[in-house]
């Protein structure tokens, strides 16, 4: 099942720069990570607040891309550069199920759509994230597997927001997306709890 974390190898290669200043500046993986969470809580504040004016949704495809890569760095930074902890293994599932929620939150500020299926969504990505770390504890891979993982939120909801900006999408057909990406969300939990039994099998 492709999932838009396959392409993450690539995209890291592009970052190696920035992570090598980053480095030099004395920029530590923690630091990163709670950078990443914070804008996330600023922008949904910023967003939230100006949800009537549909252009202000422009604002979370670009910060979406903007925390892929801070999300990606904290991890090379980590691993690169010997700054892996116990504390930034916690603050990095954390501050990302964090952003998710503040993220996600916004679209209930918006009249057409269901209040109660946007926090549907949002427990569901929480335990689209919970799957992937019981793999740990059953002796598998922490696992990332898609079709809707952290990557895939990002990418669909950066392009319903910028259809929001951009008055291209419906604001009545958000429902039934949201619907979807529900199906999906549920599909990824039992893709990651399968992957993961079958990786202790092997």
């Amino acid at each position: 099942m492709f999932s838009i974390y396959q392409l993450k190898p690539k995209f890291q290669s592009q970052l190696r720069p920035y992570v090598e200043g980053l480095y030099k500046a004395n920029i530590t993986a923690n630091q990163v990570t709670l950078i990443a969470c914070l804008g996330s809580i600023a922008i949904a504040c910023i967003v939230g607040i100006l949800a009537s004016y549909q252009w202000i949704f422009c604002l979370i495809p670009i910060w979406m891309f903007i925390r892929m890569a801070l999300n990606a760095i904290d991890g090379m930074l980590a691993r690169e550069y010997q700054q892996k902890s116990n504390l930034g293994a916690y603050l990095n599932e954390i501050c990302d199920v964090i952003s998710d929620c503040a993220l996600l939150l916004i679209f209930t500020q918006l009249h057409e759509i269901n209040s109660n299926l946007v926090i549907f969504v949002v427990l569901l990505s929480i335990l689209t994230e919970y799957s992937g770390i019981l793999g740990i504890m059953i002796g598998a891979s922490r696992r990332y597997d898609g079709p809707m993982g952290k990557s895939d939120r990002a990418f669909v909801f950066g392009m319903i927001s910028l259809g929001i900006a951009t008055y291209l999408l419906p604001l009545n057909w958000l429902n039934t997306l949201l619907w979807i990406i529900s199906f999906l969300l549920i599909y990824t939990v039992i893709n990651r709890v399968r992957k993961g039994m079958q990786e202790i099998q092997k």
